[in-house]
C-alpha cells in the first residue's frame, strides 16, 4: 500500500473576485521530496502558494487541501503554520520598527504553541529561553553568511532583494516547517544572493522537510536541485516530469507545453 502523502492538493478550484484561477489542480508532496513548479505569468503558481496558506482573498469553491491527512481548508493561515506549513514570499513586506530578532523569536513561540481552542485567544505556553533563541539565531545567520548586526534592523526595512529572500530563508530555518512553500524566491536576486539563497535552503532540505519550489526560471534549479519538476498553465498542472523537464523548458520555452496540450484535446 502506497504511503499518503504529507500535502495533498485535490482536484483544487480557486478564484479571486469571482474570477476562476485555478481549474482543477492536483499536486503531492512528502517530506523528503523536493518539487518545482514552473509556469509563465497568469498561470496560477502565486494563487495555489497563497490559497495553501489560506489567504482569505482566494476563495476555494473546489477540491481539498490535505496537510498530514486532514483537510485544512477551514484553518487560519497561523493554524497552518503551527501544523508545519511555511510560505516564503515573492515579496517581502517591510516592518518599520521591528526588529529582525523580535519578529522571529515571536513568531518562533506562536509556531510552538499548541492550536487554540477555537475562541481566537492566543495560546498561552513558555516562550523558548532567550540564551537558546540567541543561539539558535547566531546559528543560522551563520549559514546564511548574515552578520549578527543584522537582527537589530527593522525587518525589510530599507534591505535589499537578496537581504529579504536571505531572511525569509531564515525565517523558515527557525521555524522549522515539514512543508515550504517557496513563492518566486528567485525573484530580484543576483546570482551571488541567489547562491547563498539557494545554499541555505539545501541545508535544511533533508528527510524532515517537502519544498515546493515556485519559479518562472530554470536558474534557480542549478542549486536547488529537484526531484521532481512540473509545469502549470491556465490553473493547471500539465505536465509532470524529473530533473530533466525544467531543461527543456529551458531549451525550448513552454510553447511545447502548450502545444501538447492542444493536440491532447483535439
Amino acid at each position: 500500500m502506497s504511503q499518503t502523502a504529507d500535502l495533498v492538493v485535490k482536484d483544487l478550484h480557486v478564484s479571486v473576485e469571482g474570477k476562476p484561477i485555478l481549474k482543477g489542480l492536483s499536486l503531492e508532496v512528502s517530506k523528503g521530496e523536493v518539487h518545482a513548479l514552473m509556469g509563465p505569468n497568469g498561470s496560477g503558481k502565486s494563487t495555489l502558494a497563497n490559497t495553501l496558506m489560506g489567504h482569505p482573498r482566494y476563495e476555494v469553491t473546489g477540491g481539498d487541501i490535505l496537510f498530514k491527512g486532514e483537510s485544512i481548508l477551514g484553518l487560519e493561515s497561523d493554524e497552518r503554520s503551527r501544523l508545519g506549513l511555511f510560505l516564503a514570499f515573492q515579496y517581502p513586506v517591510a516592518i518599520p520598527g521591528v526588529t529582525v530578532s523580535n519578529f522571529l523569536r515571536t513568531a518562533l513561540n506562536a509556531r510552538l504553541a499548541p492550536r487554540s481552542a477555537g475562541d481566537g485567544a492566543m495560546p498561552s505556553k513558555k516562550g523558548i529561553a532567550p540564551k537558546e533563541f540567541r543561539a539558535l539565531l547566531r546559528e543560522h545567520m551563520g549559514r546564511l553568511k548574515m552578520d549578527e548586526s543584522f537582527a537589530l534592523r527593522y525587518l525589510n526595512d530599507g534591505f535589499s532583494g537578496g537581504e529579504k529572500k536571505r531572511t525569509e530563508i531564515l525565517q523558515m530555518a527557525m521555524l522549522k516547517p515539514e512543508i515550504a512553500i517557496m513563492d518566486e524566491t528567485d525573484s530580484g536576486l543576483d546570482i551571488d544572493a541567489l547562491r547563498i539563497v539557494s545554499e541555505g535552503v539545501n541545508a535544511l532540505a533533508g528527510p524532515d522537510l517537502g519544498v515546493l519550489v515556485i519559479t518562472h526560471y530554470q536558474r534557480i534549479l542549478d542549486y536547488i536541485k529537484p526531484h521532481f519538476v512540473h509545469v502549470m498553465l491556465d490553473g493547471r498542472i500539465t505536465l509532470s516530469g524529473g530533473p530533466e523537464l525544467a531543461l527543456e523548458l529551458e531549451s525550448r520555452g513552454y510553447d511545447f507545453v502548450r502545444e501538447g496540450k492542444e493536440a491532447a484535446t483535439r
